[in-house]
């Protein structure tokens, strides 16, 4: 694999500014140092202790009521088997 030198980071250098122009070139050079920040705290988090949860209130009492309950309804009918 071959390394990377001063020469090959010019030439790319100069492909960014051709492609992207002066004037977005900057926008994205602090996009991407954000971009990294976040990437290096999200990785430093996670070593960290992890984070007490959230203390848990008890459900609420439900009121429970009984309700009258119908005999189902069979909506075919019962038929005979026919002779031959």
């Amino acid at each position: 694999m071959p390394n990377v030198g001063p020469m090959e980071i010019i030439v790319v250098l100069i492909i960014a500014l051709i492609v992207f122009g002066p004037k977005k070139l900057p926008e994205l050079g602090k996009s991407l140092g954000k971009g990294i920040n976040e990437f290096k705290g999200s990785i430093t988090a996670s070593h960290d202790a992890p984070a007490e949860p959230a203390a848990v209130a008890a459900p609420a009492p439900v009121a429970v009521t009984s309700t009258p309950v119908a005999k189902p309804v069979t909506a075919h009918r019962i038929e005979e088997p026919t002779r031959v």
